[in-house]
């Protein structure tokens, strides 16, 4: 009878871990180096995993060095997986939109190159919407002061990034560009999105 019930429990388990992964969606995102990407949609509550790597382009597997040149057409990109239910893609958008220059082209401050545009790769047709709207709203009323040059496109492959890009900026925090570069952005994070970052331990 013990068996049985322990039997049962571990389906069960297996079960609930399966629908829990079936909740989770997509969102990928290019705002200039994915390191930085990476560090700020990582302290979001309901982001489960965070991807850094290369998407938009004509090359197959590209390594860091041939999207680099330039010429690959790739951006430098973050695959987020979340959960709906605990954060929305609409507010994965905010904090997309409030945490880099969408209005610079192909170019995040020193980062210079296609493979820093701002862009939203969406992955299916309200994504397409939601950003689209958000971007038309921005252009409107002008809260830039310049217009917003983000390239919304369909998903394309995503290609992960090297092992030494993935979980950057928390195993590099202190490099001198984590520490001049990426510590400023959390802390904009902090203040501005500070009811929807993870629980510290």
């Amino acid at each position: 009878m013990n068996k049985i019930v322990i039997l049962l429990a571990m389906l069960l388990g297996a079960a609930n871990a399966q629908a829990q992964k079936t909740k989770l969606e997509k969102a990928t995102f290019g705002m200039g180096c994915f390191w930085c990407t990476e560090a700020l949609f990582q302290r979001l509550e309901g982001v489960a995993t965070v991807r850094s790597g290369y998407e938009g382009g004509t090359m197959a597997n590209p390594t860091y060095e041939e999207v680099c040149t330039g010429t690959t057409g790739h951006a430098e990109v973050t695959e987020i997986s979340f959960d709906p239910a605990k954060i929305s893609y609409d507010e994965l958008l905010e904090v997309f939109w409030k945490s880099h220059d969408p209005t610079t082209l192909n170019r995040q401050g020193a980062d210079v190159g296609t493979q820093y545009r701002s862009v939203i790769f969406y992955h299916n047709a309200s994504q397409k919407a939601v950003a689209e709207k958000y971007k038309a709203e921005l252009n409107k009323s002008n809260a830039y002061g310049k217009k917003v040059v983000t390239e919304i496109t369909p998903a394309k492959p995503f290609y992960v990034a090297e092992a030494y890009h993935q979980n950057y900026y928390n195993l590099n925090a202190q490099k001198p560009y984590c520490r001049a570069v990426i510590q400023p952005k959390l802390e904009k994070l902090e203040k501005i999105f500070k009811a929807k970052l993870k629980k510290k331990a």
